[in-house]
C-alpha cells in the first residue's frame, strides 16, 4: 500500500460536488448453490457497512479451489450518475498491481533471461547506483523484497496527474534514478543504508522492475503483461492505461466526499493495473492453483512456492513481492491510492481467497475482508 502523503496529489484530482451517501443498494452477484444463509447475512452486513460509513461503493469476491463461489457489490460506482457498483466495474487496484509486475519478472527468470542476484545494471542501458554506496550493486531480489535502498522521494508523489501518463516509464526511471535527471535527488530518492541491508517499502523499486522487464523482453511493459499474463488468463477488460480499457466501466474514486478524476503516474508498474473483481479472480485462482488457471499456466508451481516464502530476516512476512498477514497466515497484497482501497489474499492451505474493492477510504475494509474470509471458511 502507498506510504507517501496524498494531500498534494488530491489537490488537482478533486473536481466534483459534495455527495451524501443515503442508500446502500445491494447488487447480488454469484452465490453458491447451497448454504446461502451465511452469505445473505454477510451481504446485508456489508450493505449496512457502506451506509454507516458513507462509502460510495464496495465490490467483493470469494474464490475457492478453482472457481468463484460468492461475490457481491453494494453502493455506487458513480454516485452522480447512479451507476451501481459491480464485480465487473474496473478500478486501479493500487499496489496489488505489484503482484503482476513480480509475475512478469519471474516469468523471465524461469526462462533464464535474468537472475535475481545479478546487478541490475547488467540489464540497463545506463547504470544505477545508490549514491551513498556507489560500489554496492542493487539486485532484482532486493527490488522484489523492498531491500534495494531506493526510496519514494518527493518527485514520486508529485508525479500523479489526471489521465494517462505523459512521461514514459523509461524517461521517468532514468530521470529519477540517474544523476543529472530532472527528478534526481540523492537525499530524497535513496536511503542512507546499503542495498540489501535495510528494509523499506519502495514503489519506485517496482517501477524499476517494470523497466527491467521492458529492457530484457524488448517490449513495453504494458504490452508484455497483456501478452503473457492478461490475455492468457482471459482478463480481456483489464489494462495498465485508460486507453486500454473501457472507461465507461471505470469506478469513480472518491476522497473527502468529492469525486476524483481518473489519474495515473509514470511509475505505473507499482500500482496502476486497472481491472475488475471478476477478472482479478482469474489471476488469484491461478496463484491458488500453483500458477495455472483454466488450463493456462503463467508460472511454474515451483516458482510460486519461492515467491510465497519468507525471504528476509528483517521481515519474515515478506516473500518475493507477496506478503503474509497474521490473520490466518494468508498470502497476498493490499493497495491504497487516492479514493481506492483494495485487498487480495488467499490461503495456500484452504485454497480460499478473497478480493475486496472500495472507492474511498472510509470505514474498515480490512475488517470486511476478514469477515468475508471467515464466512467462506465456515
Amino acid at each position: 500500500m502507498k506510504k507517501h502523503t496524498l494531500i498534494s496529489i488530491l489537490t488537482f484530482l478533486l473536481f466534483g460536488i459534495i455527495f451524501n451517501v443515503q442508500c446502500s443498494h445491494v447488487h447480488k452477484q454469484s452465490k453458491p448453490a447451497s448454504s446461502q444463509a451465511p452469505y445473505k447475512e454477510m451481504d446485508e452486513q456489508i450493505a449496512k457497512y457502506v451506509a454507516d460509513n458513507h462509502i460510495p461503493g464496495i465490490a467483493y469476491g470469494v474464490v475457492k479451489g478453482n472457481q468463484m463461489i460468492w461475490s457481491g457489490a453494494a453502493g455506487w460506482a458513480n454516485i452522480e450518475q447512479k451507476t451501481p457498483m459491480s464485480i465487473d466495474g474496473i478500478i486501479n487496484i493500487a499496489s496489488i498491481s505489484k503482484t503482476f509486475t513480480a509475475t512478469a519478472v519471474m516469468q523471465l527468470w524461469e526462462k533464464g533471461m535474468l537472475s535475481l542476484e545479478t546487478d541490475v545494471n547488467e540489464y540497463l542501458p545506463t547504470p544505477i547506483r545508490n549514491p551513498h554506496h556507489p560500489d554496492v550493486p542493487i539486485t532484482i531480489f532486493q527490488l522484489l523484497t523492498h531491500t534495494s535502498s531506493i526510496a519514494d522521494g518527493e518527485s514520486y508523489g508529485a508525479s500523479y496527474a489526471s489521465g494517462d501518463p505523459i512521461v514514459s516509464l523509461e524517461e521517468w526511471i532514468q530521470n529519477y534514478l540517474i544523476p543529472e535527471g530532472r527528478y534526481y535527488d540523492a537525499a530524497s530518492n535513496f536511503h542512507s543504508w546499503k542495498p540489501g541491508i535495510g528494509n523499506d517499502y519502495s514503489n519506485v523499486g517496482f517501477g524499476l522492475l517494470g523497466y527491467i522487464v521492458e529492457q530484457v523482453a524488448n517490449t513495453p511493459f504494458n504490452l508484455y503483461c497483456k501478452t503473457h499474463i492478461l490475455d492468457p488468463l482471459g482478463m480481456d477488460n483489464s489494462g495498465w492505461f485508460l486507453y486500454e480499457i473501457d472507461t465507461l466501466k471505470h469506478i469513480t474514486p472518491y476522497e473527502d466526499q468529492h469525486p476524483l478524476s481518473l489519474y495515473s503516474f509514470p511509475n505505473y508498474p507499482d500500482g496502476l493495473l486497472r481491472t475488475s473483481v471478476r477478472e482479478l479472480s482469474y489471476f488469484l485462482l491461478a496463484m491458488i492453483n500453483g500458477g495455472e488457471y483454466n488450463n493456462v499456466r503463467i508460472l511454474k508451481e515451483s516458482t510460486l512456492k519461492i515467491m510465497l516464502k519468507a525471504q528476509i530476516e528483517e521481515d519474515r512476512s515478506q516473500g518475493l513481492c507477496w506478503g503474509m498477514i497474521g490473520f490466518k497466515s494468508l498470502w497476498g497484497h493490499s493497495g491504497g491510492d487516492p479514493g481506492v482501497g483494495t485487498y487480495m489474499y488467499f490461503s495456500p492451505k484452504t485454497k480460499i481467497g478473497v478480493i475486496t474493492f472500495q472507492n474511498n477510504h472510509n470505514g474498515d475494509l480490512l475488517g470486511v475482508f476478514r469477515r468475508l474470509y471467515n464466512t467462506a471458511e465456515e
